[in-house]
C-alpha cells in the first residue's frame, strides 16, 4: 500500500475527482474532520490540510467522520484483497464475511493460524488499526445502507449490522456518521420498491461493468431448484450462516455500473455475509483499468478487450460448493452438470416456502459426506471423488473460505482422488476469486488459443497476473452464446 498511498499521487487522484480511486483510499482533511472519497464533489481541499488512509477504519480511528455528501462508504470495496494472498487480504476477507460477528477475534486469528496479538501487530502495521475497528467499520456501512434504503425499525438495523447492543449502534453511527440514527434515515434518498419481508439494495460497480453479461453466464449454468434465471434477473438460495436466503439480482434501472438486489433471510443478521458473497459472485470490487492496461496491450487479446471493456469472472458465492459442480461437470456438457447437480439438491437445506422453483440450497460438506449418491447418476469414480471431497471438506482438511491460503487448497484439493489440475484451477478461479489462473487443458481455451495464433503451453504464462481475465474473453470467443456481448474476432481471422 505504500505506493498507493504515495501523498502526491493521491492528491492528484483527488484534484482530479478521479472515480477509479474509489475504494481504494479515503482522503481525511483536517479543518473539517471529515473524510471522504477520491471523487469526492466538493471543493478540494488545500494539500496541507488532507492526509490518505487505505481503509475507512482507519480514518474513523483517527478522529475523522464520513463525509454526508459523498459517502465514502457506498463505493466498491478495495480490489486488493481479492489480488493479495497474504495474511492481511486473508483476515481483510473473513472480516468482510463477518466472521469477527460469528467467532470474534480470536476465531479469526485461529482460522489464519496466527495468535491474536501477531494478526494484531499485522493489520496495525498496515492499515493503522486492529480487527476490530475495521469489523466495526464494517458494521456502520450497513448500518447506514440499511437506514437509508430500508424501512426497517431502527432495533432491527442495529441487530442486522451485526451490533451486540442498542446502545453501541447508536454511540457508532453519532462516531462515524456526526448524527444520530434517526436524522440518517429521514436524510435518506427514497426507499426502493420492494415487496413485504424483501430487502432491496444496490451494490456498485467500478464501471464499466456489463451486469447483463454477469448475470446472463450465471443464468447459464443454473441449476434448477437452486437457481433461476428469467433472462433478466438471477436468483438463487444462498446458504448462509443463520439459514438459507434468496437474493434477486438484476441490472440497475439506471443503466449505471450497479447490480439491484433483492435479498429474503432467514435472519437480518446474515445481511452483511449475504451482500459481502453477492459482491463475489458479481466480481463488484476489480478494478477494471488495471485489467484493461494488461490484457489490452497483448495484440492477440486487444480485439476482444475492446469489444466487452472491464469483463468480469462470475463466481460461486461458495467455494465448496463450486468445488463439488466442479466435480459433477467434468467431462459432461453444462447442461448435463445442471442436471446431475440439481440431483443433489435433496440433500441440502429446504426453503421454508418454495420461492418461484427454488426450494433447497446447495447440501453443505457433512450433508454430502454422508448422502446416497447412486440416484444421481454419477460414474463409480466420480461418486468416490464427490464423498471423498466432501469427507475432506467437512473435516477441515481442505478450507476454501474467504481465508483460506489459495496455494494450499489447490495442493489439498489435487490430493483428493479424481480431482486433477483442471478442477483444482477452476476452484480457484470461480471459487476462491483468485485473479491470476490458468486452466490447463481446457478444451474451450484451446479452440480459442488455435483461432489466435497461441498455444495452451504459452498462455499458462501469459497474461500475468490477470489470467483468470484472460479466460473469460477466450471463453467468450469460443462460446459467445454464454455472454450478452459477442466478443469481436482477431484481426488474424
Amino acid at each position: 500500500m505504500s505506493e498507493l498511498l504515495d501523498h502526491e499521487r493521491c492528491y492528484r487522484a483527488v484534484a482530479g475527482r478521479d472515480a477509479r480511486f474509489d475504494g481504494w483510499f479515503v482522503t481525511a482533511v483536517r479543518t473539517t474532520g471529515i473524510y471522504c472519497r477520491p471523487s469526492c464533489p466538493a471543493r478540494t481541499p488545500l494539500v496541507r490540510n488532507v492526509s490518505f488512509f487505505s481503509t475507512a477504519a482507519a480514518a474513523q480511528g483517527a478522529g475523522y467522520r464520513a463525509c454526508r455528501r459523498c459517502r465514502p462508504d457506498a463505493v466498491p470495496g478495495s480490489p486488493e484483497w481479492d489480488v493479495r494472498a497474504d495474511v492481511v487480504a486473508r483476515a481483510m476477507r473473513l472480516i468482510a464475511d463477518g466472521e469477527i460477528e460469528r467467532s470474534g477475534v480470536p476465531g479469526l486469528a485461529s482460522r489464519l493460524g496466527y495468535s491474536e496479538r501477531q494478526l494484531h501487530r499485522l493489520l496495525v502495521g498496515e492499515l493503522g488499526v486492529g480487527a476490530l475497528a475495521l469489523a466495526r467499520a464494517r458494521r456502520a456501512q450497513t448500518a447506514r445502507v440499511l437506514l437509508e434504503t430500508t424501512g426497517l425499525p431502527v432495533t432491527d438495523i442495529a441487530f442486522a449490522a451485526g451490533f451486540a447492543s442498542v446502545r453501541q449502534f447508536n454511540d457508532t453511527v453519532r462516531e462515524v456518521f456526526a448524527t444520530t440514527p434517526t436524522e440518517l434515515r429521514r436524510a435518506r434518498r427514497g426507499t426502493p420498491a420492494g415487496q413485504p419481508g424483501w430487502l432491496t439494495l444496490r451494490l456498485a460497480a467500478r464501471a464499466p461493468y456489463a451486469a447483463d453479461e454477469v448475470l446472463l453466464f450465471l443464468g447459464a449454468h443454473a441449476v434448477p431448484g437452486l437457481e433461476e434465471w428469467d433472462g433478466t434477473t438471477f436468483s438463487r438460495v444462498l446458504d448462509l450462516p443463520h439459514g438459507p436466503a434468496v437474493v434477486r439480482l438484476s441490472p440497475s434501472a439506471d443503466g449505471a455500473a450497479a447490480v439491484t438486489a433483492q435479498l429474503r433471510l432467514t435472519e437480518l443478521r446474515d445481511l452483511g455475509a449475504a451482500v459481502t458473497r453477492c459482491r463475489r459472485m458479481l466480481d463488484l470490487d476489480a478494478d477494471p483499468a488495471a485489467v484493461d492496461d494488461v490484457l489490452g496491450a497483448d495484440a492477440a487479446l486487444a480485439p476482444l478487450v475492446a469489444a466487452a471493456p472491464g469483463r468480469r469472472v462470475p463466481a460461486s458465492p461458495d467455494a465448496a460448493e463450486l468445488a463439488v459442480r466442479a466435480v459433477l461437470g467434468q467431462q459432461v456438457s453444462v447442461a448435463g452438470a445442471r442436471t446431475l447437480t440439481a440431483r443433489l439438491l435433496a440433500a441440502g437445506t429446504p426453503l421454508a416456502e418454495p420461492v418461484g422453483s427454488l426450494t433447497h440450497a446447495f447440501p453443505g460438506p457433512a450433508a454430502l459426506a454422508g448422502a446416497d449418491l447412486g440416484a444421481v447418476g454419477l460414474t463409480g469414480t466420480r461418486r468416490r471423488t464427490v464423498t471423498a471431497l466432501a469427507a475432506t471438506l467437512d473435516r477441515g482438511d481442505i478450507a476454501l473460505d474467504p481465508g483460506a491460503d489459495r496455494e494450499e487448497a489447490g495442493r489439498a484439493l489435487l490430493a483428493v482422488p479424481g480431482i486433477g489440475p483442471w478442477t483444482a484451477a477452476l476452484v480457484a478461479l470461480r471459487g476462491m476469486g483468485d485473479p491470476d489462473v490458468w486452466l490447463p487443458g481446457d478444451l474451450a481455451l484451446r479452440r480459442s488459443l488455435a483461432s489466435l495464433g497461441s498455444s495452451d503451453a504459452e498462455a499458462a504464462t501469459r497474461w500475468r497476473p490477470w489470467r483468470s481475465y484472460a479466460v473469460m474473453h477466450l471463453w467468450a470467443l469460443a462460446a459467445p452464446s454464454l455472454f450478452t456481448r459477442t466478443p469481436a474476432l482477431p484481426r488474424s481471422a
